[in-house]
This record gives C-alpha cells, sequence and structure tokens, in this order.
C-alpha cells in the first residue's frame, strides 16, 4: 500500500467516526437536534453571535443550509436571533441561556473524554497533533 492509499483510509476512518461523534454531540445537546447543526451550535459557543452568511461560510455550505438548521436550532429554544447593531437591515444568531446551558454540559463531558483518552500523552504530543489537524484541517479547505 503507498502512501496515498494509507492517507485515504486513515482519513475515510477519521471522517466516518467524526460523524458518529458528531450525531452523539448533538443527541448529548438535545435529541431534535441533527448532527449538522451541532457544528453551529459549537461555533456560536466559540466565536459568540454572528450573522448566518458568515456561519455558512465558515462551513463553506450554502445559507439556504444554514437557514434550515437555524430554524430548528430556534425552534428548540437553543439559539435566537436579534437585529445586528451595526447593520439594521440583517440579524445576528446566538445561543439563548438555555443552548449555552446543554452546550457547555456537552463540551464539558467531550472534554473527560478527551482528556482520558489523551491522558497518556506528552504535551509535546500534544502539541504535535494539534499542529498536524490544524495543517490537515488547512489542506482541505
Amino acid at each position: 500500500m503507498d502512501g496515498m492509499d494509507a492517507v485515504e483510509r486513515e482519513l475515510a476512518l477519521l471522517a466516518r467516526r467524526s460523524r458518529n461523534a458528531s450525531r452523539r454531540m448533538a443527541r448529548d445537546v438535545h435529541p431534535d437536534v441533527d448532527a449538522a447543526a451541532y457544528g453551529l451550535l459549537a461555533r456560536l459557543w466559540e466565536a459568540g453571535a454572528g450573522r448566518p452568511s458568515e456561519l455558512a461560510a465558515h462551513f463553506g455550505v450554502g445559507k439556504p443550509t444554514v437557514a434550515r438548521q437555524l430554524a430548528c436550532l430556534q425552534q428548540l429554544g437553543l439559539v435566537e436571533r436579534r437585529p445586528d447593531p451595526e447593520d439594521g437591515r440583517a440579524h445576528l444568531v446566538d445561543l439563548t441561556e438555555q443552548g449555552r446551558g446543554r452546550v457547555s454540559v456537552q463540551r464539558e463531558e467531550r472534554q473527560a473524554v478527551l482528556r482520558d483518552r489523551f491522558g497518556q500523552w506528552s504535551d509535546d504530543e500534544l502539541a504535535e497533533l494539534v499542529r498536524v489537524l490544524a495543517r490537515l484541517n488547512d489542506v482541505l479547505v
């Protein structure tokens, strides 16, 4: 097996496991949250309020896709829309208090799992993993 075959195999495995993990994390937040919509919740947690168009650009998906996901999250009480103070024609989306609480609990649980699984890794090994993953993310854009 050549190097590119191994890369392709490992990327496919990582993608499958990542999809499964996203589904579990989404269900942990709320049983009706779609795995793809979980990414929106996580992004809002990390970056704060944003315009739907910014979220679409960040994930490389169309605005209608983000709009559908946000509508579902809003109906579940996890996100809210408010006018953009910089542009009265636009609106921002942010986590509600309920959404922030649920994402917070899920993130704490996920961090505990990661600490357990990577507990034997050295700080240097973790730093190298982060460096390689960041490089991988840059390549896969």
